[in-house]
């Protein structure tokens, strides 16, 4: 990765950490701040990050690519606190789930020229510095958002800088990112934090499921730090995905009320039709 010599990386939990890595892996010399100390102090103790930045953020200066991976309403703090200092960056860009905010945040803090909101589709329940590897982004879809459309110099380093990591980089506004993630990542997460107290009600544990429902309760495990601020900034999107969810689930506990055999069956064959051909088309 010789486009980028110096790198700081704000925030080393579960993606922080894993670009950390990668970066270091490729040669990059990788500065990095998080505010748990203890996850800072085993990033530096085990090679990855060569320099521990302040609170003040103001160790920015001089590097040439600035990842900004912390949840998703702390993010626009962060880019007002480094703008004074990122007079060398090239690249500036985020890992959340979000895009609108973040990409109105980088505008407001004249960084947009060189702003392109990343959300690289790598995520796991398991959150921290722990639980951070290398080789997360190897083949993951990652969503460009760009600040200003016509920054093609910022997207094309962008799509550089997730190439060399291995994701597959596709770039689409930050309004249709929060749209589409509603459905394919928000909606999913919140079903598996229902079915989680769902089943929490009668007193049953992980434990007693089998795999199929250890699978759909798996990002119930999540960190309620990350994902209460994701639902939050994306919640009008999500009401959406929700609501339609609901009257899916609606019909089915209708056909069982009624035992009407024959619309339950139509019902998950449909649903099967849809794995199906999603599983043909992968």
């Amino acid at each position: 990765m010789s486009v980028f010599e110096r790198a700081v990386v704000i925030g080393l939990g579960l993606v922080g950490g894993s670009v950390a890595r990668d970066l270091a892996a490729h040669g990059v010399e990788v500065l990095a701040y998080d505010s748990d100390p203890s996850a800072l102090a085993a990033a530096v103790r085990e090679g990855v990050v060569q320099q521990a930045l302040t609170a003040d953020l103001s160790g920015v200066r001089g590097v040439e690519l600035i990842v900004v991976a912390v949840p998703v309403d702390a993010a626009a703090e962060v880019l007002h606190l480094v703008a004074p200092y990122a007079g060398a960056a090239r690249l500036i860009t985020d890992v959340g789930s979000t895009k609108a905010s973040i990409v109105d945040a980088a505008i407001g803090a004249a960084l947009g020229d060189r702003f392109v909101g990343s959300h690289p589709m790598a995520g796991d329940h398991r959150s921290g510095w722990a639980a951070s590897r290398s080789g997360l982004f190897r083949g993951a879809c990652v969503y460009l958002c760009p600040a200003i459309p016509s920054s093609t110099s910022a997207t094309s380093l962008a799509s550089g800088f997730w190439h060399d990591l291995g994701a597959l980089p596709v770039v689409l506004s930050a309004a249709r990112h929060d749209q589409t993630l509603a459905w394919t990542s928000h909606l999913p997460h919140m079903l598996s934090a229902a079915l989680a107290l769902a089943l929490a009600r009668t007193g049953l544990t992980r434990d007693d499921l089998g795999p199929g429902g250890r699978d759909v309760t798996r990002l119930a495990g999540s960190s309620p730090d990350v994902w209460t601020p994701i639902a939050r900034e994306n919640a009008t999107a999500i009401e959406t995905a929700l609501a339609a969810a609901e009257q899916e689930i609606a019909h089915i506990r209708g056909a069982l009320m009624r035992r009407d055999e024959g619309d339950l069956r139509q019902r998950l064959v449909a649903a099967q039709a849809w794995f199906l051909a999603s599983e043909r088309n992968s």
